[in-house]
């Protein structure tokens, strides 16, 4: 659901310019990052070898997120549980929040909105992870390489996993004005492919995979922010609820982390050495408040 903002040709400029920059920004950032390393791909392998092994991690990669459920312990199921208290708790006030957002969309700078419309969109998110990955294959950086399949899988495995949810859920869209509460299952129609958010899904991967390059949470923070404005602009625009954005962040993360672990055994460079040290997501239960917290 595109709002007719997006039909000003000044507007479209604005918006290539700002989505180019953004892109050019990212790849730097990991670019940087990983050439700190220095690590390089064994020169004898060649770049075709190197591609058809990747793509195989890719395919393979998002074969081991979906597996994953059925391996899922006591501790899993309770993280599950969290998860969906707190998407069915959203979904209470789903109306309000909507209702608050829209009171004062007029203030938010058009540039923010514009970011998140295009930044989600997959052909350009399949733009930036390709260029990720195509500059770590030619580059014969291992770490890039890496983190460049690390994009191009957990987008696979978190797009098509959204794309038929939304089907199979039918949820509404606040924009089609039928209430949080109205479901039309396969209903074919996009008014009715509200849950979850596919822009949110997409983008908020992508700053997750980025975020885990650096140890430091100072620049950490702001990618991890730059990610969640996609969702938050799609409830100021009216196309999707603050709980199909709150369920399609944490399905992301959870995606990203399950198939870095896989990649774990397939790569020499791993962002996992001081996962325990460095931070860990688990829920807490005090009273009658349910939270998650992230300790680092």
């Amino acid at each position: 659901m595109k709002p007719s903002v997006y039909h000003s040709t000044q507007a479209v400029h604005t918006r290539r310019v700002v989505i180019s920059i953004l892109v050019i920004l990212f790849t730097m950032l990991t670019t940087v990052k990983a050439q700190d390393q220095n690590d390089f791909t064994d020169s004898k392998r060649t770049l075709w070898q190197d591609f058809t092994y990747d793509m195989g991690n890719v395919f393979k990669g998002t074969g081991y997120a979906y597996s994953r459920p059925l391996y899922w312990k006591g501790n899993d199921f309770l993280i599950l549980g969290g998860v969906a208290a707190t998407t069915f708790g959203l979904a209470t006030v789903d109306e309000n929040i909507t209702r608050e957002f829209r009171s004062h969309r007029d203030d938010v700078p058009d540039l923010l909105l514009d970011y998140g419309w295009y930044a989600g969109s997959p052909q350009n998110n399949y733009g930036f992870t390709g260029a990720v990955y195509l500059t770590g294959l030619f580059t014969r950086n291992e770490k890039l390489r890496r983190t460049g399949v690390l994009l191009i899988s957990s987008a696979t495995a978190t797009g098509f996993l959204q794309q038929l949810s939304k089907s199979a859920v039918g949820r509404a869209r606040p924009g089609a004005e039928l209430g949080n509460h109205h479901f039309r299952p396969f209903g074919g129609n996009s008014r009715y492919r509200s849950f979850p958010s596919g822009h949110a899904v997409l983008t908020f991967t992508n700053a997750h995979v980025i975020a885990k390059q650096f140890d430091s949470w100072w620049v950490k923070a702001p990618i991890y922010t730059i990610g969640l404005i996609p969702g938050i602009s799609r409830i100021y625009d009216n196309a999707h609820w603050a709980s199909d954005v709150f369920l399609s962040w944490a399905m992301s993360f959870f995606i990203v982390e399950a198939i870095d672990i896989y990649l774990d055994r397939k790569y020499d460079e791993k962002y996992n050495d001081k996962k325990s040290k460095s931070g860990s997501l688990s829920l807490t239960f005090n009273g009658n408040a349910l939270g998650a917290v992230w300790t680092f």
